[in-house]
């Protein structure tokens, strides 16, 4: 998910384009996915669990953050979120009724670990512990996410992100929940969306915690880079049951609709920096050519050998394609500009650009060697309403999951080594820096009562999942 700014830009150069919003799905039959294909959500802990001091939980960054007036739409805060802390049997228990057998969830760094490194709080791993055999016990594998931004407040103090001692404090985090919940978790994502961390919260300062500057975004890049691998080496050392991955936010980069020379180059600047400074160093072995400048203060010998690791798996979020222009006020000098005319959008103003995933998982194959893949966010945020009966009746949130769903079979038939969905998200949660507006889930949350009411996306989805393709909508 993003930061204000960013959808601001996207629904403003949508307005400028004309576009309309997306329309119902239509009949259209899918094709079946291959048997196996792995179907889920995925949340995270900041999001949904709430309870923000409880059972001596640490503060985050984002505890901070959303507490700094202004920050957050509305003074919102993840303190109660969705209670899931308390409630998840619940939740668990909407993923089985609709057939999921995966849940993508994320560990809170600061429930485990209040001050970052040192002391553990056996009574937040006592959380995770229930939360993983309650999947197990409704058939649903966990697959752990160690980091989707919610880093200890204690260790921002010391640096956070802007200091390389985070890859030796991150591997022995990943250490202390892996001997935890090793013997029952065999997925293991390392972190979430490393460029988003880096853009939004070091770089534009839109996200926690909050800072600007393009030195400050390119060494969080690298020392997230740098703990992955770190963290990466070490599993693998400690665990030979485990399959070790990463999940990155990846979005082809297009320039801008009727745009020129120049907004082509800032269209490949802008793909360094959002895919490729973290898929090529850890595929590749190396940072981009156009970026090289930036990463040569920070790189030390070894560096590039302690990134480039083996993974089992690559988590993809994808949501639209990115349409860059030149702006020389812009982070690397690039910003946001129109999709091509005609273009659809959703609700927050975001591209709905299905053939953007099949150009995204087709480049994986062509240039990365095909890795084993699953699509670890895909959804979208409507201005959701209840039709007569109270029930919230999405059929452009249908729409979108579906299209998509089109998309990832078509890039199968060409070739992608595409295994598995998890769609973002089961639950209307906190949006980050747009606090509680946004609603992305498959279940609407009531903000008073915290009740669950499934869509008729929710049922939509537990179709699709049972028939191992997408139904009409």
């Amino acid at each position: 998910m993003r930061r204000r700014s960013f959808l601001a830009g996207l629904a403003a150069a949508g307005a400028a384009a004309g576009v309309r919003p997306v329309g119902a799905a239509t009949a259209t039959p899918s094709a079946r996915f291959p048997d196996g294909f792995v179907w889920g959500c995925s949340t995270s802990s900041y999001q949904i669990e709430g309870a923000a001091q409880a059972d001596g939980r640490g503060p985050s960054i984002w505890d901070t953050f959303s507490r700094t007036p202004g920050k957050v739409a509305r003074g919102e805060t993840g303190d109660v979120a969705c209670d899931h802390y308390n409630r998840w049997p619940e939740d668990l228990d909407l993923m089985a009724r609709a057939g999921m057998r995966a849940y993508r969830f994320s560990i809170a760094w600061p429930r485990v670990l209040p001050e970052g490194t040192g002391a553990v709080n056996t009574r937040g791993l006592d959380f995770y512990d229930r939360l993983v055999d309650g999947m197990l016990a409704r058939g649903i594998a966990p697959w752990a996410c160690l980091y989707h931004w919610d880093l200890p407040q204690a260790l921002q103090d010391r640096g956070g992100w802007g200091s390389r001692d985070i890859a030796g404090w991150f591997a022995d985090y990943a250490l202390v929940v892996a001997a935890r919940l090793g013997d029952r978790v065999r997925h293991w994502a390392m972190l979430n969306e490393p460029s988003v961390v880096s853009i939004f919260g070091h770089g534009l300062g839109g996200h926690a915690p909050g800072l600007t500057g393009r030195a400050s975004c390119m060494a969080a890049l690298h020392h997230q880079n740098l703990a992955q691998g770190t963290a990466l080496k070490a599993m693998r050392a400690a665990g030979s049951n485990w399959r070790l991955g990463t999940v990155l936010s990846l979005q082809p980069t297009w320039p801008a609709a009727g745009g020129g020379p120049e907004d082509r180059k800032a269209a490949a600047l802008w793909d360094a920096v959002w895919n490729r400074a973290c898929l090529d160093p850890l595929l590749l072995g190396g940072y981009p050519d156009l970026l090289a400048a930036d990463f040569a203060p920070l790189l030390r010998p070894g560096d590039l050998e302690a990134i480039r690791q083996p993974i089992d798996f690559l988590g993809v979020n994808y949501y639209s394609r990115m349409h860059q222009r030149i702006d020389p006020g812009g982070l690397v000098g690039t910003g946001f500009g129109s999709a091509p005319e005609g273009t659809r959008h959703t609700g927050m103003g975001w591209p709905v650009e299905p053939d953007g995933l099949v150009e995204q998982l087709l480049e994986l194959r062509e240039r990365y060697g095909n890795p084993e893949v699953y699509v670890t966010e895909n959804g979208a945020s409507y201005q959701d309403a209840p039709g007569r009966d109270g029930r919230v009746e999405d059929s452009e949130r249908i729409a979108f999951i579906r299209g998509h769903l089109d998309a990832a079979a078509r890039a199968i038939a060409q070739g992608a080594n595409l295994k598995g969905w998890f769609v973002w998200t089961l639950l209307d949660n906190f949006e980050w820096a747009e606090g509680y507006g946004p609603r992305f889930g498959l279940v609407e949350v009531d903000r008073q009562t915290l009740e669950r009411r499934p869509k008729a996306s929710y049922d939509w989805y537990a179709a699709a999942v049972r028939a191992n393709a997408a139904p009409p909508g």
